[in-house]
Formats: C-alpha cells, sequence, structure tokens
C-alpha cells in the first residue's frame, strides 16, 4: 500500500498567490514527497474547469511540474468539476478528459477529482442516467480514471468528506457506501476527519469511515488552513493525530495557511511527525511531542526570521499580473533606507488637512524615524509569543490564554476597584489581586505592542509582508483591551453593560483578536475592529490611556496647533493661549474627564478623544459652573472677548429631544497630521466607545463641518450615519451618530 508520507497542499487557497521561488523552497524541506495543486485562484482549476491552458500558462505548469519532479516530488494535479459539470453529458465528459489530457502531456503523472463543497442536487437528465448523486460521481471519476491509463495516484474527494456532512452518518451514508462499493479500488479518497476542520485524528475515529469506503482514507488536513477567516493565522504545531496513524492512512495532505512565511512550524513540525511514526523503537525520546517539535522549529525559524531578506515578487497566477502593492513596499523600503526620512502616506487622520505644515519640535522629531526600515531582531521569547498569540483553530497559545483569562476575570469583578460598588466595599486582598492581573495583562499588551514593532522592523521582509496584518490586527485590539482596564482601574464604572457579547468559543471570527473583541462592551460593533491594514507599515509605538490632569497643557497645545493650520493663522493672532483649548476641549475635561483618552507615542500626546455620557446633564452643568468661570477668565476687553465667550456659548447650544433621545451621548476626535497609521485613530475612538458603552450608553454622536470630507469618511466606515444637519445648531454644521 502506497503511503504519501509526507505531503503539502496546496488547494483551496484563496490568498495571494505564492511565487514559484516560495514553492521551490517549499519542495526542499523536511521530506517532502508529493504537492498537490489545486488553488481556487487558478479559475481553469474550478470556475473554469472546462476552458484549457494557454501556452504562456501551460509554460509556467510545465515548470512547476518539472521543478517538483526533479527534487522527488510527486506532482498532483487537482480539478474541481463539480459546481456545474452534467455528470450525464458526453460534452462535459469529453472537455474533462482534454483538460487533463492537456495536463498530462505537459509531464504530470498524478490527479485528483474534487467534488467538496458543492450542492447535491442534480439536474433532470442527471436524475434521469443515474440512480444517486454518488452513483453520477462515483461513474465519471472511473471512466476518467480509465481514460488516463489507471495512474498509481488518483485521488477523489467526495462531498460527504468529513463525518459531520455525513448523513445520517458516516456507517449509515448512502453516499458513502456507493463510493466504498462502486469506486474502483486503487482510486483514493481524501477525507478530513469528524469535522471540516477536526481537532483530533485517532486510529479509531477512522475505523469506520475506512470499513464504509473499503480503504484505508487519505486525510486532508485542515489544521493550519486559515482560508476562512481573514483575522486567523496558524503558527501552531503539528498537533492531535496520533503517529501510528500512519499505518491506517494511504496518506496525509496538509492544507497550509495561505501565507508562505507562516507554513514554516506547520510544517517543520509535521516532518517531526512523521520521523516519530517511521520509528521502530518506543522510546521517550522518539515518540512525537508537539512542544518539542515547536521547541526544535522555533529554534531553526529563528535564524530564517532574522536572515536579510526580501520577498520575491514574481506572482505565478495565471492569468494575473504581478502585486502592485508588494513592489509599492519594497520601493517604499529602498527609499526609506537611502534617505533615512519617513515617507508619508496618502491619508491623513481625522483633524487634519492635506498640506497642513508640521510646525513645532514635536513634528521635526518625528521627521526621523522611518516607516519601516527593516534592521531589528526578532527575540525568541518574541517569536513565542507570536507563535502564542496565533495557535491553532481549538486551542490557544499559552500567552493567548493568560490574555484572555485575566481579561475575562477582570472585567467580571471590576467591583473590586469601582467606586460607584453599592456591595460591601472591597476587601485590600481583592483589590491587590484585582492591580496585579491588570498589571499582568496591561504589561502583555506592551509586549504585543513591541512584537508589532518588531515584525515592522525586522530584517526580513518577507516576514513583514505575510504576517503584518496579524500582528497589526492584534496590536490594534490590545491596545483597546488595556485602555479598558486601564479605565476601569480608575473606578469609574457603574458596571451597567460590562457582560459583552455572550457566544460559545470558536463560533466568531478572529481567533485571539475576535475573543478579546467579544469580552469586551461593544464587542458585538465588527466595524470598529474589522479594517484592512495601511498600506505602509509603520514601527512606532502608540499608547491610549485614561486622560490625567497633567495632560491637559499637552491637550491645549496640540488643539491649539490643529486650530492654527486648519485657520492658516498666527499664533500671535490668539489673545489667549488657552482660548482654543477651554472652548474645545475645556468643558469636558473640566466636568466629565472620566471619558477622556488619550493617544500617545514616543514623542508624547498626539491625539485624544473626548466623551460626555448624559448630554442632557452635562449642558446643566457646563452652564452652572464652566460658563460663568469662562467669564471670569476672560473679562470683558472689546469685541474679541464677546466673540470667545459666544462661541463657548453657542458650542453648549440644545440639541433635539429626539436626537438625544436615541443618542445621549457625544464626542469630540483630534489627532495630529503627523500620525501616520490612521488606525489608532480609529483604536482611540472604539476606547472611548468601549467606556460609554459599559456605563449604560445607547448611542453617540458628533458633530463635523460638511467641508471636512475625510472626518465624513473617516467616520462613516466606523458605522456613524448621518442622522441631523444645521438646523440642529444656529451654525452649519452635520450631526453624525451610532447606536451602541
Amino acid at each position: 500500500m502506497q503511503l504519501f508520507n509526507f505531503s503539502f497542499s496546496y488547494a483551496g487557497f484563496y490568498g495571494r498567490p505564492w511565487s514559484m521561488d516560495q514553492r521551490k523552497v517549499l519542495f526542499q524541506c523536511w521530506g517532502l514527497n508529493t504537492y498537490l495543486y489545486g488553488p481556487k485562484d487558478d479559475l481553469k482549476h474550478r470556475l473554469l474547469w472546462r476552458e484549457v491552458y494557454s501556452p504562456e500558462e501551460e509554460a509556467q505548469l510545465r515548470t512547476l511540474i518539472v521543478e517538483a519532479q526533479s527534487r522527488g516530488l510527486r506532482f498532483v494535479y487537482a480539478l474541481s468539476p463539480g459546481q456545474d459539470i452534467v455528470f450525464s453529458s458526453a460534452c462535459d465528459l469529453t472537455l474533462l478528459k482534454r483538460k487533463l489530457r492537456q495536463v498530462s502531456d505537459l509531464g504530470c503523472q498524478a490527479f485528483a477529482i474534487l467534488f467538496d463543497d458543492i450542492d447535491h442536487s442534480m439536474c433532470q437528465a442527471d436524475s434521469e442516467a443515474f440512480s444517486s448523486f454518488a452513483h453520477a460521481q462515483v461513474n465519471v471519476t472511473n471512466e476518467i480514471y480509465r481514460f488516463l491509463g489507471e495512474p498509481p495516484v488518483f485521488l477523489f474527494c467526495p462531498t460527504e468528506y468529513c463525518g459531520s456532512l455525513c448523513s445520517p452518518s458516516v456507517s449509515k451514508s448512502p453516499y458513502l457506501q456507493t463510493v466504498g462499493e462502486d469506486l474502483l479500488p486503487n482510486i483514493t479518497v481524501i477525507w478530513t476527519g469528524s469535522k471540516v476542520i477536526s481537532r483530533k485524528l485517532s486510529v479509531d475515529c477512522l475505523a469506520e469511515v475506512e470499513s464504509v469506503l473499503q480503504r484505508p482514507p487519505l486525510i486532508w488536513d485542515n489544521l493550519h488552513a486559515n482560508d476562512y477567516d481573514s483575522r486567523r493565522l496558524f503558527l501552531g504545531p503539528f498537533k492531535g493525530r496520533e503517529p501510528q496513524l500512519r499505518s491506517h492512512l494511504r496518506g496525509l495532505l496538509l492544507n497550509p495557511n495561505c501565507e508562505f512565511e507562516a507554513n514554516y512550524i506547520p510544517l517543520h513540525t509535521l516532518g517531526s511527525w512523521y520521523r516519530a511514526g517511521k520509528e521502530e523503537r518506543k522510546d521517550e525520546e522518539c515518540e512525537y511531542c508537539p512542544d518539542r517539535a515547536l521547541s526544535a522549529a522555533l529554534h531553526d525559524w529563528m535564524e530564517e526570521l532574522n536572515q536579510p531578506l526580501q520577498a520575491v515578487c514574481v506572482d505565478i497566477r495565471l492569468n494575473s499580473n504581478p502585486s502592485a502593492v508588494k513592489e509599492e513596499w519594497e520601493e517604499r523600503d529602498g527609499e526609506n533606507k537611502r534617505s533615512n526620512q519617513p515617507s508619508q502616506p496618502n491619508h491623513q487622520p481625522p483633524g487634519s488637512r492635506p498640506g497642513a505644515p508640521s510646525g513645532g519640535s514635536r513634528g521635526q522629531k518625528a521627521q526621523g524615524r522611518g516607516i519601516c526600515g527593516g534592521k531589528g531582531l526578532l527575540s525568541e521569547s518574541q517569536v513565542r509569543l507570536l507563535v502564542g498569540l496565533h495557535y491553532l483553530p481549538h486551542e490557544h497559545g499559552p500567552s493567548a490564554q493568560k490574555l484572555l483569562q485575566d481579561l475575562t476575570w477582570l472585567k467580571s469583578n471590576c467591583q473590586l476597584v469601582s467606586a460607584n460598588t453599592k456591595k460591601t466595599p472591597p476587601q485590600k486582598v481583592g483589590i491587590d489581586e484585582w492591580r496585579g492581573r491588570a498589571s499582568r495583562l496591561l504589561s502583555l499588551c506592551e509586549d504585543i505592542a513591541q512584537l508589532h514593532c518588531s515584525v515592522v522592523g525586522g530584517a526580513n521582509r518577507a516576514v513583514l509582508y505575510d504576517l503584518y496584518p496579524y500582528v497589526w490586527d492584534l496590536r490594534n485590539t490590545a491596545l483597546v483591551a488595556k485602555a479598558f482596564i486601564c479605565w476601569l482601574g480608575c473606578g469609574k464604572t457603574t458596571g451597567a453593560d460590562l457582560l459583552g457579547v455572550e457566544s460559545e468559543p470558536w463560533v466568531f471570527k478572529g481567533g485571539v483578536s475576535g475573543e478579546v473583541q467579544m469580552l469586551l462592551p461593544i464587542g458585538s460593533s465588527s466595524e470598529l475592529f474589522s479594517h484592512p491594514p495601511p498600506l505602509f507599515p509603520t514601527s512606532r509605538l502608540y499608547n491610549i490611556r485614561p486622560y490625567h490632569s497633567k495632560d491637559k497643557v499637552e491637550l491645549y497645545r496640540m488643539v491649539r496647533q490643529l486650530h492654527l493650520r486648519t485657520q492658516g493663522g498666527q499664533e500671535s493672532s490668539i489673545a489667549h493661549p488657552d482660548v482654543i483649548g477651554d472652548r474645545c476641549l475645556g468643558p469636558c475635561l473640566a466636568l466629565c474627564p472620566e471619558y477622556s483618552f488619550i493617544l500617545e507615542d514616543e514623542l508624547g500626546v498626539c491625539g485624544c478623544v473626548l466623551g460626555i455620557l448624559d448630554v442632557r446633564s452635562f449642558a446643566k452643568r457646563c452652564q452652572a459652573t464652566w460658563m460663568p468661570a469662562m467669564r471670569d477668565k476672560y473679562p470683558p476687553k472689546g469685541a474679541t472677548h464677546c466673540e470667545n465667550i459666544l462661541l463657548m456659548e453657542e458650542d453648549q447650544g440644545e440639541y433635539p429631544d429626539s436626537l438625544l433621545y436615541h443618542f445621549p451621548s457625544q464626542l469630540r476626535l483630534d489627532a495630529l497630521p503627523e500620525l501616520v497609521d490612521i488606525s489608532v485613530s480609529r483604536t482611540l475612538l472604539t476606547a472611548l466607545l468601549t467606556a460609554l458603552k459599559a456605563n449604560g450608553s445607547q448611542g453617540v454622536f458628533c458633530e463635523v463641518q460638511p467641508t471636512d470630507r475625510q472626518r465624513l469618511e473617516f467616520l462613516t466606515k466606523l458605522g456613524f450615519l448621518e442622522i441631523l444637519r444645521g438646523e440642529a445648531r444656529s451654525r452649519e454644521g452635520v450631526v453624525l451618530g451610532r447606536l451602541l
């Protein structure tokens, strides 16, 4: 019985296609002996299966086949005609034979026919010609197998390819019984296990399917496949598969991560698994241990991660051009290294205007920092953190487990540090435990931020391009979680809505990032968390935290800068240095500072978001205390005084009850133009919405000038809708709101 002792699958692939050079690298790794080609990016593999390859496509495919065979690999060409084939059609059968004959003439000697993920129903012609759907598939498969000369390797993927898809069960499935009885015995049947993504595979669980199929199956293992969730990556070891399986299988195919650089550990540990299964000795050293295999893979991967490797720009996707985005990234890298100057993106954050001068010492300091220079080293502890946060579909690594456990506990026990609790005052022991767990979680969030920085600044640019979207996504989610825990620690929560989204594990997308999201009060708002990463990565470190009174000077200076840039004015034109800050930020910082969050980087404060939980009560407090204080601070001195006080009073104008009924809360967001990573503005806003939702707000609004298109676009992407125009105020303005 032939065994695919260590195989690799490129089928079911939806991501950026791998280059020819990348595939050649895989052909040399750790004892691979089979390569299955069936990417969904190749339209002529599935959607346009009837069409033959052009001469240029033939040349590409022939090169791949020859390269695989020269390295001792079996090249398996897979075709998926099941979506629209008419099984009884002589024309379709002729086209199918023509297509496979073309690939055979290129030198391919192994084939696969895939009928996965298709509708079970048959057209009228097929219903008249065949007694069942299974009979139709088996009939065509057998004929193709004979047509190709009964090749030594011919694979068949059934529509019921795992236990959960079998009706009514594996042993009683009429479909599988027909396959087992009528499919020619030398055709190998593909199986994924009890589920599409099986947590475990054992000898016992395969006995049933082997019996009904009347042959040992070939496992198509989706353990590390991530094409079903764009926010998940699986860097953990090959696990949950007994090494003794190999003697009960015709082979094992591993369906990988879409990102090439993410597959080092999965393939390395699969090689260790296979070698352990071959060993005749049964001492402890020869037994497969996922943790030992992971450590060995990490040791070898470290050298590659810190090699100054550029990503390959050759794109072998049939009928496509090389990736322009990746070329642009590499060109940007080169420019940064030559000039040591940061490149400015084409977008600016809300609160800025195109072409605004950078101005000030902070802007001058920022000029010395490149966006992604590519000269840092990833430490082993950082790589372990990376793997632990992106482990396996059914299991988190240690770092991810700690993050989720601590966040869950801190949220559930926030009454220990809440100043508003009506229960018995907490004991010091409970407070100390809360503070200790919070400190540990905040430290882990900082490590995630440092990991993001190291990946962006790392020497291996190929790793950056493949892993960056995932570390970027988790960094932003960790920033929100960190800000939320810091806010809880300030004791301002009422615990009105801290439960987040209740859900069983694994039913929502996003992996660790998604689970952290769901633990937050605003977790069901996916548009706040799921955005594409910036085109040009930045290694700048950011922090989001609650406002402290000492931040007032910096915030006043920032909004004064923004005002001058927007108005194109001079510093001397402002009579009093505090007047802009008092007008824009003062009321919130004085009357409800608990809903103010600060964004800072290595150079200091670079943004802020201010919130008002209850606009009605806030307006009353403002008229009673804030405005009298302003009249005292700015005594009558002519027209300038009157204008400033009038503008402050207008800012506290009334909003319609119909608006405040659904949107009782208000926010203001400001960020400096030199803020390169636009995503942190979204993350900053999300931190405030989390706090407002936690204390019972059901909706929030903000006012934007209709000419500020960047801010309007930014908020619209985050779920804000226009609910009122200028008639709500005495001056022109668009009111945008979103429910929480």
